[in-house]
């Protein structure tokens, strides 16, 4: 039996599980298992893995994207410049390799945990192609450990972006500080708080709305329900929305292949 799940908490609704559940059902996989982990505190990590010793994968959502890293034996470089993991590849690490890893007598496990940002590759791949010439410049609604990996691949392509957010942090702006002129030269805007996530479906970020045209992109990392206030809004001008369902099945997929790889990092 191969065992995957999720950890964080707290899980009162996972995407992964019905997903994952629904792919091993399609594919005639009967060998498999994916449940879900709700860890309050991310110190359960370890025991988690001790009690089921058939882990093989892991993803993690909040809290624990940032917290998990220092319980990984190694982190992919890409996951360590975001500074959050969100997908753990476990196998069984030798004596030999341990030593070899330097990790004797520090990490004290016979297994070893990968950790790797999937985020990253989800979002880049679902919005790349509604990119058009106009959207050089980006508004990140948000600046919480959603919009981690949305910055990591706005550097990626090049687009320069300000982080929009209700209370004044350092290198960020208020929402009721978002200007006509400011909307006009931001054609992409991304929604990365959790505002209009059902059922509180009536809320969203507070920007002037009125002044999005045709050449604007908004994306929603939000994906229930289907079509938030934020992307209505966007539609009532005329805007290209996207919502975050594409990210998740791609971030899936990409634990997936990351599971199924038979590399061993270095």
């Amino acid at each position: 039996m191969k065992h995957f799940g999720l950890i964080g908490y707290p899980l009162t609704h996972s995407f992964s599980k019905k997903y994952f559940e629904d792919k091993f059902t399609a594919g005639k996989i009967t060998d498999h298992q994916y449940d879900l982990f709700p860890l309050e505190h991310i110190s359960g990590l370890l025991p988690l893995i001790h009690e089921y010793p058939d882990l093989c994968g892991l993803n993690v959502t909040i809290p624990h994207k940032i917290s998990v890293m220092k319980y990984l034996d190694w982190v992919n470089p890409d996951a360590k410049e975001v500074g959050a993991v969100n997908c753990i590849r476990i196998s069984s690490e030798s004596p030999v390799m341990a030593a070899f890893n330097g990790e004797v007598g520090i990490k004290g496990h016979d297994f070893r945990l990968e950790g790797f940002n999937t985020d990253i590759y989800g979002f880049e791949m679902s919005l790349k192609p509604l990119l058009t010439n106009a959207h050089q410049k980006a508004l990140i609604l948000g600046n919480g450990g959603g919009a981690k990996a949305v910055k990591f691949v706005l550097n990626q392509l090049n687009i320069e972006y300000t982080s929009v957010v209700r209370s004044h942090t350092p290198n960020t702006i208020l929402f009721t500080d978002v200007t006509e002129e400011m909307m006009m030269e931001h054609k992409l805007i991304i929604n990365t708080t959790p505002l209009g996530t059902s059922p509180n479906v009536n809320e969203c970020a507070p920007i002037p709305y009125q002044f999005i045209g045709n050449e604007h992109l908004l994306y929603d990392v939000v994906y229930n329900p289907e079509v938030s206030l934020f992307l209505q809004k966007g539609l009532e001008h005329n805007a290209t929305i996207k919502n975050g369902y594409e990210m998740l099945v791609l971030q899936a997929e990409k634990s997936w292949e990351i599971w199924n790889s038979k590399t061993i990092h270095p």
